[in-house]
């Protein structure tokens, strides 16, 4: 298999004010709802990527310079990406290699006074050659 190298670009949201999601009292019976960064929150910092692996036989040639695939996700209080969707296509057979390199991403998680939280972002994968 060859391998070809995935880069990242973290495109923050700045749509909700942290202090007030930060203020909002959670139930117990109820699940955490991701925030998003804004004054007040660390945004979630990328420690450990992956490599996109090419099956034997596809011919790198066949990557044009320009591939990206845009994702949408949360960076759980563990730093793990869940929740991973596409929003911008480059077609299933690289959006799927994508997600699946995605998930092996490991992040620094988001914080809230100084408490790791679950954040949504966007990210945008870059398929160089």
């Amino acid at each position: 298999m060859r391998r070809i190298l995935a880069t990242s670009t973290l495109l923050t949201s700045l749509v909700l004010p942290a202090a007030a999601l930060a203020s909002t009292p959670a139930d117990d019976a109820s699940a955490p709802t991701p925030i998003r960064v804004s004054s007040g929150v660390t945004q979630p910092v990328l420690v450990n990527s992956a490599y996109l692996d090419i099956p034997a036989g596809y011919s790198i040639d066949a990557i044009p310079d320009d591939a990206q695939v845009g994702l949408s996700l949360t960076v759980n209080e563990k730093g793990e990406p869940e929740n991973i969707q596409v929003t911008k296509s480059y077609g299933k057979f690289w959006d799927a290699r994508v997600i699946s390199t995605v998930r092996q991403f490991k992040f620094k998680p988001a914080t809230v006074d100084d408490q790791p939280t679950a954040v949504d972002m966007n990210l945008t994968i870059n398929i160089a050659r």
